[in-house]
């Protein structure tokens, strides 16, 4: 957007020699923007698909033991716990191989 600006009023309102220094203004601008903007980007994680749910807790729907039933956000996944978990217990997900969620109690 500052390149554009920078363009219209380089070509249109600034005199010559100054309308170089206005476009490369914008050019700076510009490139400091997108650099800003992949920083901040990476920044982030993930807050949906299967990567978002590790570390959140689930309600145990079907006895774990060591294969099961939770329910995540609203949702039914195959468990297996270990330790072993029975229905209405809560759990955490440690980690998720193919369909299956890996959970220890909470």
């Amino acid at each position: 957007m500052a390149l554009t600006i920078a363009i219209i009023l380089g070509i249109l309102f600034v005199p010559w020699p100054w309308s170089l220094l206005v476009i490369f203004g914008g050019v700076i601008i510009e490139v400091g923007e997108v650099v800003w903007g992949l920083r901040l980007a990476r920044r982030w994680k993930p807050k949906t698909g299967a990567e978002a749910m590790i570390g959140e807790t689930a309600e145990v729907v079907a006895r774990c033991s060591p294969v099961g039933q939770v329910r995540v956000r609203g949702e039914l996944w195959q468990a297996r716990c270990d330790e072993g978990a029975e229905p209405g217990e809560h759990v955490r997900i440690e980690r998720i191989e193919g369909l299956t969620l890996i959970v220890t109690r909470a």
